[in-house]
């Protein structure tokens, strides 16, 4: 792509979310499900003016980057502690359950072969934080209880499902499991999540400190922008790239480490208004590129609209997949409208979901109408739980304020 092209095709990607954003919200719709469907007019699925090409896909990264360095900025650490246990058992059920029934679905029922199975099970077991962190600020629920066992749950749905594709690739090229390749991931997200805590602290404590002696302003932003770019290199250097095919690993990682290095600064009221108010513009630019490539890469005209299968599995597989989040938050000991509002949240594959598929349909495993289906569970997984979120909150909300 030259110089010219992509200038034109981001100011296409800018100017075309935030119109769809501010219609989105004028029908009474999150502004997410207008940036999603700006990606989905203007890529291959219906206008084909912008590929979902690398460049974009890095700036779609930091802004998902940024999107959880926000949310660290306004997570109260006590209260997300406090939501560990039930954030395991969410994302363990919600992890293994669709899993189990997706294979299930596929081997037994449709009679697909075991390595297509174990893909397209693995795609149905992932969660994408970013849009359903995005509806829940949206309805001014981001501090809210449940958000908080979404958000802890969420990233261990995230570090589950990094392994689940380091060993679905290894299976996939060499027909069996190496688990010293495969260990050597484990051990890299162990010490990441050891070591990210103590690091962010001493940035943020080093920044403050430069903040103050220096009479440049743009310090804050400069910093933090300058770290989102050294721990996505970072992570993706040493986080087994070859292993996983690419990028998956590296900068789902990533990402991971600016949630507690915005909990981090969040210690300091003075210091942590200050940062908030000079990142926001960066934010506010740099978040909506990331929603607007999901949509991009949602290619609904590889699907076969003819095929009675793509709709039979699609249909069953949809099932499955929202089935096994929703059942997963039902084991919960909380009130059954805090249960359903986590197991809606939990339902969002978007970015995640496409990255199993593109590596099983790169490395020829989900071909045909078995990756056309498994887009479109994951298109309706992604677009629909938005839209019944608000309505379920819209319609119970009164029961989440009198719990507070």
């Amino acid at each position: 792509m030259n110089s010219q092209t992509f200038l034109l095709q981001l100011l296409g990607i800018l100017i075309a979310s935030r119109i769809f954003a501010e219609l989105a919200v004028r029908l009474n719709f999150p502004s997410v499900i207008g940036e999603l469907l700006a990606g989905v007019a203007l890529g291959p699925s219906l206008l084909g003016w912008v590929e979902p090409v690398q460049t974009f896909r890095l700036l779609a990264e930091i802004g998902i980057i940024l999107l959880l360095f926000e949310v660290g900025l306004e997570t109260d650490v006590m209260q997300l502690v406090r939501a560990g246990a039930k954030s395991i058992i969410v994302a363990l059920s919600g992890f293994i359950l669709p899993f189990v029934l997706g294979f299930a679905l596929c081997f037994w029922v449709f009679g697909l072969g075991m390595l297509v199975s174990l893909f397209v099970a693995g795609t149905i077991t992932a969660t994408s934080i970013g849009i359903t962190l995005r509806v829940l600020s949206d309805l001014h629920r981001q501090h809210s209880h449940e958000a908080q066992v979404i958000l802890g749950a969420a990233v261990i749905d995230d570090i589950l499902g990094i392994l689940l594709l380091a060993l679905l690739y290894e299976f996939s090229v060499s027909g069996n499991i190496d688990f010293a390749e495969s260990g050597k991931v484990l051990l890299f997200v162990v010490v990441f999540f050891l070591l990210a805590p103590v690091a962010a602290k001493l940035m943020s404590a080093i920044i403050q400190h430069v903040d103050r002696a220096s009479d440049l302003p743009g310090l804050i932003p400069t910093s933090i922008v300058s770290l989102v770019l050294f721990f996505a290199w970072l992570a993706h250097a040493i986080g087994a790239p070859e292993l996983l095919g690419g990028f998956a690993a590296g900068l789902a990682l990533s990402r991971r480490f600016f949630l507690p290095f915005g909990m981090a600064m969040h210690g300091n009221p003075g210091f942590n208004e200050q940062v908030t108010k000079q990142m926001m513009p960066i934010i506010n630019l740099f978040t909506p590129i990331f929603f607007v490539v999901v949509g991009l890469s949602l290619n609904l005209r590889q699907v076969d609209w003819n095929s009675i299968f793509v709709y039979a599995f699609a249909g069953s597989l949809f099932l499955v997949a929202v089935a096994g989040k929703i059942v997963g938050s039902l084991f919960l000991r909380e009130p059954m409208h805090v249960r359903w509002a986590v197991g809606i949240s939990m339902v969002p594959r978007g970015e995640v979901g496409l990255i199993f598929a593109e590596l099983g349909r790169v490395n020829g495993i989900l071909v045909d109408n078995v990756y056309a289906a498994t887009i479109i569970v994951i298109a309706l997984t992604t677009l629909l739980p938005p839209f019944v979120l608000r309505a379920f909150y819209n319609r119970y909300g009164d029961r989440f304020d009198q719990a507070g």
